[in-house]
């Protein structure tokens, strides 16, 4: 399966569209900024990072990032392209 694929997939068990309504966006958000930081705060709160807890999490964040994604009319796949090369043009500057 392709990151594109899974968004497709994501985008319609979640019922999102490129015109989501001000309360999904806000679930979309919320679900994507508060997973792993959820696991981070325990790890900092107890002293031991469970790594069982993050891979979940980390899969959530995908599936929010990718629903969020169709929400911008943006694939994913090109998403992270644009991304790979902002970061190498950041990384050359140094």
């Amino acid at each position: 399966m392709t990151i594109d694929e899974y968004a497709a997939w994501a985008a319609s068990v979640a019922d999102v569209t490129a015109d989501a309504s001000e309360s999904k966006m806000s679930y979309l958000a919320l679900g994507l900024s508060g997973e792993v930081a959820g696991v981070v705060k325990k790890w900092l709160r107890d002293g031991k990072l469970d790594g069982a807890a993050l891979i979940d999490e980390l899969g959530d964040v995908a599936y929010y990032w990718t629903c969020l994604c169709v929400v911008a009319r943006q694939n994913p796949a090109d998403l992270l392209a644009q991304s790979r090369r902002k970061i190498e043009a950041r990384l050359a500057r140094r």
